[in-house]
């Protein structure tokens, strides 16, 4: 049975109570469906909370990790978000034309096998590529997931169900690290990704029995242009960041040549969504204040998170030496406070408004990462948990409000299009957030640490080099010194405190940024006026069946 476009809804039928665009038998059991899509958000979100804990793990030499460096450890990170933010606008695409529950069970497929891979990876290189592997699923299951719920649930149940879906995303990153301890302790560290084997087994079998199919009937023509020039900008942009930080050094021609020539491409990008008669992005959305507004607060508030979450991981175990296990445990507030408040953040914006809601939260978000300045070596463990949980609190206050933002502000038929703007944001202001947060970090901890490494007796400018990537690598040289080496390793948790007090309050101003936006453009009231009438909203929505 068809649905109709929210501007134009059907007549009603003897199973549909008037102005239902939802089909009654798909109504009934949109929360099962919901439960359903939860467990494929799931994995996606699982992966990277995992795999956030098991970093150190893999950064140690083998047998025991692959001996991966900084760097590497970026990439092992960023090949997934880049592969999976460039390919979303193209996924979102064929969501629409082919289905979106095809797209999913497609994308659960792909996850899987990648996971699979990248268990048994044998080198930092493989690693990285299998990462893009899953990156490549994940690319069609995040956005499938949105659009689907948004195709079986009321204009006037959407904020709720987003809430959930959200607070979803809170329960994935409570499990992860905590799953990704246990599996540590017990396990060799390819275990964090085999994991996801039976969850996607799960997800599937669940997809196939309940979710219904839905479609644009007039679907865009896809763009291969558009994501080839997306992809090659995004990963020249990012391999020179991380390349600056590798090399602490940003005036390097390979550094600033590669950063100028993927801006270059991405404005490249730009013009040709302009001119494309079929573009991957409808640059027309952009001229919404509310639709940039919300983007925008996306992209930097996972820009600030993604990157303090990966030096936090570091600050835990190298420097206060926890497990993995308890590194999960210790992340586990900022989760929780997701879990518990982002279903619902509705009720504080039905009070309050969006704008006021999305900008105070957002300068909390600032307030917690200035807050990470009272961490030092040996910090009450309890005040890093209260900042978590704080932090947590705010985020589950900002991502339903946006998110809805933007998923109201399209007609439902382009749910794909619009699921894949929203994750695109959000993956690439993560994917720019490692790099450069993780960037400054580095070249921080360097600068600081060199001036220590000169002075060691014997060892070669090529090994003090190395040892100055990263504080695992700076810590592995202090082992092998023996007893000498325990100055070295004072030094090291100092400069990386002090990277990491630099790097937090780059989160802060970058966060507080996000804050001005929202408090400029987002709208102070949500769904009180209908969405703008767009010409395809006089076509019928897509199928469901």
């Amino acid at each position: 049975m068809a649905t109709s476009s929210p501007s134009s809804p059907s007549p009603a039928t003897p199973d549909e109570p008037p102005g239902r665009q939802v089909p009654e038998h798909i109504h009934r059991r949109r929360w099962a469906i919901l439960s359903t899509l939860m467990f494929s958000l799931l994995i996606v979100v699982l992966d990277n909370s995992i795999l956030n804990v098991a970093m150190k793990t893999i950064a140690t030499p083998a047998p025991t990790g692959l001996g991966a460096t900084q760097s590497q450890l970026e990439w092992a990170i960023n090949a997934y978000t880049l592969v999976f933010a460039g390919l979303l606008f193209t996924s979102g695409l064929l969501g629409d034309r082919l289905g979106r529950k095809k797209a999913l069970l497609f994308g659960l497929a792909v996850f899987g096998t990648g996971s699979v891979l990248a268990a048994f990876a044998g080198s930092p290189a493989q690693l990285i590529a299998f990462r893009a592997l899953m990156g490549l699923g994940g690319a069609f299951v995040m956005p499938a997931t949105l659009a689907i719920l948004i195709n079986v649930f009321e204009r006037d149940e959407q904020p709720r169900a987003i809430g959930i879906w959200a607070g979803g995303v809170g329960l994935a990153i409570a499990i992860g690290p905590i799953a990704g301890g246990l599996l540590l302790t017990h396990f060799w560290w390819g275990s964090v990704f085999l994991v996801n084997v039976p969850i996607v087994l799960i997800a599937l079998t669940a997809m196939v029995i309940l979710v219904p199919d839905s479609k644009d009937p007039s679907p865009g023509r896809l763009d291969p242009l558009g994501v080839l020039l997306s992809v090659v900008g995004l990963v020249l942009l990012v391999y020179g960041i991380i390349k600056g930080g590798q090399l602490a050094d940003f005036t390097d021609p390979r550094v600033y040549g590669t950063i100028a020539g993927g801006v270059a491409v991405l404005a490249g990008f730009v013009v040709h969504q302009k001119r494309s008669d079929h573009p991957s992005i409808d640059i027309g959305y952009f001229r919404r204040p509310a639709f940039s507004a919300a983007v925008a607060a996306i992209a930097l508030v996972f820009f600030a998170l993604m990157g303090v979450t990966f030096f936090t991981v570091f600050y835990v175990q190298s420097v206060r030496g926890y497990t993995p296990l308890q590194a999960g445990l210790l992340l586990l507030p900022i989760a929780v406070a997701q879990l518990i408040f982002a279903p619902r953040a509705r009720l504080a914006v039905d009070r309050f408004g969006a704008r006021a809601v999305c900008s105070v939260s957002m300068f909390a978000v600032a307030g917690t990462m200035a807050g990470l300045l009272l961490m030092d070596t040996d910090t009450p463990i309890w005040v890093m948990e209260v900042l978590f949980f704080l932090q947590g609190t705010a985020m589950a206050h900002i991502m339903p409000p946006v998110t809805v933002t933007v998923m109201q502000t399209l007609p439902r038929e382009k749910a794909g299009s619009g699921s894949a703007l929203n994750n695109v944001f959000r993956q690439v202001g993560g994917t720019l957030g490692v790099a450069v947060l993780g960037s400054l970090l580095s070249t921080t901890y360097r600068d600081g640490i060199q001036g220590t490494l000169e002075t060691l007796p014997g060892v070669p400018a090529g090994a003090r080099h190395a040892a100055g990537e990263s504080i695992e690598a700076t810590l592995g040289l202090a082992h092998r010194m023996g007893p000498e080496g325990r100055s070295l390793i004072r030094s090291a948790h100092d400069a990386f405190i002090h990277a990491m007090h630099v790097t937090a309050l780059g989160s802060a101003v970058v966060s507080a940024l996000g804050a001005l936006v929202v408090l400029a453009f987002l709208p102070g009231r949500m769904g009180t006026a209908p969405r703008a009438a767009e010409p395809h909203d006089e076509r019928k929505a897509g199928t469901a069946r």
